[in-house]
């Protein structure tokens, strides 16, 4: 269910679709960056007054990996468990099917994105 997440600007493409998920969900949306500042992580989460930074390692994984690590930042950041864990986990990797791939679909536009730019 987790897809093609590979390379530099698919990890920002997928970012940015997790943002716009989570946000549409209602959840609070973290920074992605690469590579953790912990020598060996290959995911960190740091909170921050501001905000959650997900930092996730791109070299010599797997693309699924990747894109898991993504999701489950977004659900440790909103401190979810449970049902609502798993609800979030299958809308955000739904979020980010088919990324990298040549038949992916387009993400999904946020309601309250288009608002701002028709006004």
């Amino acid at each position: 269910m987790i897809v093609d997440v590979g390379g530099v600007e698919a990890f920002a493409v997928a970012a940015r679709r997790l943002g716009d998920s989570a946000r549409a969900a209602g959840l609070a949306v973290p920074a992605f960056r690469s590579p953790p500042r912990v020598a060996g992580a290959v995911r960190t989460i740091r909170r921050y007054p501001g905000g959650t930074v997900v930092s996730v390692q791109l070299r010599d994984r797997s693309h699924e990996a990747v894109a898991a690590d993504m999701v489950e930042g977004v659900v440790i950041t909103n401190r979810l468990t449970g049902d609502a864990a798993l609800r979030a986990r299958t809308l955000l990797s739904e979020s980010i099917t088919g990324l990298g791939t040549a038949d992916a679909a387009p993400a999904p536009s946020s309601p309250v994105l288009a608002e701002r730019h028709a006004a």
